[in-house]
């Protein structure tokens, strides 16, 4: 047999160095914001700076690839609980999944979230998430678990929104984000409440940064 092979052990290299990064580059993004060089994430992954655009091309992608590994574990949990029995408890374990993760990388998503809209995938990533919340919503109304006039989206939006209410205080009460979680369940599921007085967005439309003047 003719021609060259690749060498054992080479593509689970490549899946090492790619893990190393992203989990180097999140702890980098999160300590030193995103002007952080590329030098200084490949020194901490402990390989090559070539090794880095290899996987790479841009600081931008990089960025992305982190934000979309964030996006992934979301909605996976969203993923698996829209044929649950109990879609209200279905729908409570997804924000309480969605929060905590965002609690847990709290300094990451802080530096990075903005930045990372200008990347069409994250964009696309949020859309998809929206999509699967829908699903997850609209069995909880049908149940009458959750007040008629909530959507997907607004669920999404309120994930970020409960965890910058508790943002302030993490470090001291790492937990709190459970005490705003839980008011915000029980607006959901409010029976006879007012009408909102804002409709919802059609669809979530997030725009990129504005770049400095």
């Amino acid at each position: 047999m003719t021609g060259r092979t690749t060498a054992p052990g080479s593509r689970a290299d490549m899946m090492r160095n790619r893990r190393h990064l992203l989990a180097a580059a999140t702890e980098a993004f999160a300590e030193c914001g995103v002007d952080v060089s590329m030098s200084e994430i490949a020194q901490r992954a402990g390989i090559a700076k070539g090794t880095v655009f290899r996987h790479f091309a841009s600081k931008d992608d990089l960025l992305a690839a982190i934000m979309l590994r964030l996006l992934e574990r979301i909605t996976d949990s969203a993923a698996r609980l829209r044929q649950a029995d109990d879609a209200g408890a279905a729908l409570r374990e997804f924000m309480t999944t969605g929060v905590e993760a965002l609690a847990a990388d709290r300094a990451f998503c802080e530096v990075i979230g903005r930045p990372s809209l200008q990347h069409a995938e994250v964009r696309d990533a949020i859309g998809r998430l929206c999509d699967i919340v829908d699903v997850l919503t609209d069995r909880a109304k049908s149940q009458g678990r959750v007040r008629e006039d909530v959507t997907g989206t607004d669920i999404v939006l309120l994930l970020g929104g409960i965890h910058q209410t508790a943002l302030p205080l993490l470090d001291t009460h790492p937990q709190i984000w459970r005490r705003y979680l839980e008011l915000a369940l029980d607006g959901l599921c409010g029976s006879g409440s007012r009408t909102l007085p804002h409709p919802p967005p059609a669809r979530l439309r997030l725009s990129a940064p504005s770049p400095p003047p």
